[in-house]
């Protein structure tokens, strides 16, 4: 690994100074709001964000909170690189940093059209004075942020979630190579950075768990005591988030005349599936498919229901949650929740405390759960309460975002970072 120059400041004592480069794979995301309450967060304490995407968003729904965003946002491009125009890039990056021969020496792993995006988020980065560059997911988007770093020698961090830990997919030696370059490697979970540790032998004070956070202004505590029947799911309809599981619980509950209507919120590769599934339980004066919803919309139907089910679920290719936020979202808002031990969600739903757990795949569990929480009032309190006050101690995302700066000023000043 390249010695290189580390960019020392005092931006601990004023945000202000500190300039970040946020790395991510496509912008905006209608899913990845966490993301944004990030940036917002850093952008309320006074620090100077700059986005850089890799690719523009496909998305056709956008939440409203991006509009908040001051960062701008700037896409990195050189999609379908041609081979002569790649060495182009390559020779005009050696002439340009010192550190670039051994930057491209054959092996190092990564894609031409990822070395050209370094390369250009090098150039990006030094001519608006960055000194910090932070990706999320530990693809493609760390991927440039480490070329660029090296290219630079501005220092770089990741965030590490779920689908860029377990999936199927996943260069285990890549994986480590980020994680050996970087200046620090958070992860949303302590289940997380166990796994990180034993799979990747990440030092102490290398990888550092971070939970992800709500702005709490932004979802009010409501008490739960007076709410009809309506249990919520919000999220993308795809495997790991264990709607398939939801429905059969709810064919469980309907033959058993239990008053309840569902109400799903998002859109996914398996909508098909879970249609034709609620039309074989007849299920349809029950369970409705609500398609994407603006954030505000969301929150209002979270905050009138009696649960929030997550019965999420590892999916077949490995994919799972890291600490899905709608669940964090809902403990705020007062909303009872209902999990599965997948990854992090124990460390913010502690069964019969801050909500309740059910097996994964376990559809008569998960309708037990369900009945509980929709015919007891005061065991919905009782949970909310707690919740809320673990999401207050916990998941506040401008207490979370000051510790994220505290390691992009220089992650060896903090030497307890373990579990911060």
């Amino acid at each position: 690994m390249t010695s290189r120059p580390r960019h020392r400041c005092t931006e601990m004592e004023n945000p202000g100074t500190l300039k970040i480069g946020y790395v991510v794979k496509r912008y905006p995301r209608f899913s990845e709001t966490f993301i944004v309450s990030e940036i917002l967060a850093h952008e309320a304490a006074g620090a100077d964000v700059r986005i850089f995407a890799l690719r523009p968003s496909f998305d056709t729904h956008f939440q409203d909170v991006i509009a908040r965003v001051r960062a701008p946002v700037a896409y990195l491009g050189c999609d379908n690189i041609r081979t002569t125009d790649f060495w182009l890039h390559v020779t005009a990056a050696a002439a340009e940093y010192p550190a670039a021969a051994e930057v491209f020496l054959p092996g190092t792993g990564e894609t031409p059209l990822e070395v050209c995006q370094g390369i250009a988020l090098a150039r990006a980065a030094i001519s608006a004075g960055l000194n910090h560059l932070h990706a999320h997911f530990a693809t493609s988007a760390t991927a440039v942020a480490r070329i660029a770093s090296r290219l630079s020698g501005i220092p770089f961090s990741f965030t590490a979630h779920a689908k860029d830990i377990y999936h199927d997919s996943v260069d285990n030696r890549g994986f480590t190579r980020k994680l050996q370059d970087a200046s620090a490697c958070v992860t949303v979970s302590d289940f997380n950075l166990e796994f990180l540790r034993e799979r990747h032998r990440a030092p102490a004070g290398r990888a550092v768990r971070i939970y992800n956070g709500v702005h709490l202004s932004d979802f009010p505590y409501r008490s739960p005591a007076e709410r009809g029947p309506v249990i919520i799911g919000v999220g993308r309809l795809v495997e790991k988030k264990g709607f398939l599981d939801l429905i059969e619980a709810c064919a469980l509950l309907r033959s058993r005349e239990e008053p309840f209507t569902c109400r799903l919120i998002g859109t996914g590769p398996l909508e098909g599936g879970l249609r034709r599934r609620i039309e074989e339980h007849a299920l349809a004066d029950r369970v409705m498919l609500l398609g994407p919803r603006p954030q505000a919309e969301v929150v209002r139907e979270v905050q009138s229901a009696a649960v929030l089910a997550a019965p999420c679920v590892v999916g077949a290719d490995g994919d799972r949650d890291g600490l899905p936020t709608v669940l964090l979202e809902a403990m705020a808002l007062g909303t009872p929740c209902i999990g599965t031990p997948v990854t992090g969600i124990p460390e913010a739903v502690v069964d019969d405390h801050t909500g309740l757990l059910v097996p994964e795949h376990d559809p008569p569990a998960l309708a037990r759960a369900l009945s509980r929480l929709l015919n007891d009032s005061s065991l919905r309190v009782r949970l909310a309460e707690a919740a809320r006050r673990r999401i207050e101690a916990e998941f506040d995302i401008r207490r979370n975002a000051g510790r994220l700066r505290e390691l992009f000023v220089d992650v060896r000043q903090a030497p307890d970072l373990e579990r911060i």
